[in-house]
């Protein structure tokens, strides 16, 4: 019997609230009004955001996902360039030298390193190193580096060692 009346004072209960949700049946019209008004305006969906960049961590000089990849790629290459000297005696005259010199891979010898891409160059006594964006902008900045720890950028142009600085290694 307790059940019984349990049940029935959860129906009593909540019966209006299902009554609120449901909608009320329109009658249908069988003749269309005289005059109808004019469509409503709708307003244009307004345009998602255009994500912006998010630091990866304390003082990242970079403004993109791609400016990221670009730089993560010199900083290995320059930590790598700085071990071959230090076993060798010389810097790498190619990139392929570099091939399991600390974390760089044969992989990473292929220059096209996805907006950008890697130029190297040897030099007497050490090395330039340049990534170029496929389109160079605000947030595709150039970049420039020779064996002396800095990372030059520049928006307008291709990074040199006149460009402004954006990271220093002491490695």
């Amino acid at each position: 019997m307790k059940l019984s009346a349990l049940i029935l004072a959860l129906i009593v209960s909540t019966a209006p609230l299902i009554a609120q949700q449901t909608e009320p049946a329109q009658p249908p019209q069988s003749t269309p009004p005289a005059q109808t008004a004019p469509p409503a305006q709708t307003t244009p969906p307004t345009p998602t955001p255009v994500p912006t960049y998010t630091a990866k961590y304390h003082g990242d000089p970079a403004r993109s996902d791609s400016e990221f990849a670009a730089l993560a790629y010199m900083r290995v290459v320059m930590r790598a360039e700085v071990g071959f000297n230090k076993h060798y005696g010389h810097y790498a005259t190619t990139l392929a030298q570099l091939v399991h010199s600390g974390t760089f891979t044969q992989r990473m010898v292929n220059p096209d390193r996805g907006d950008y891409t890697a130029g190297y160059k040897a030099k007497k006594d050490g090395y330039i190193l340049a990534m170029t964006p496929r389109n160079l902008d605000a947030d595709h900045r150039s970049f420039y580096a020779e064996d002396d720890g800095k990372i030059h950028a520049d928006e307008t142009k291709p990074a040199d060692r006149d460009s402004a600085v954006v990271e220093t290694h002491h490695w």
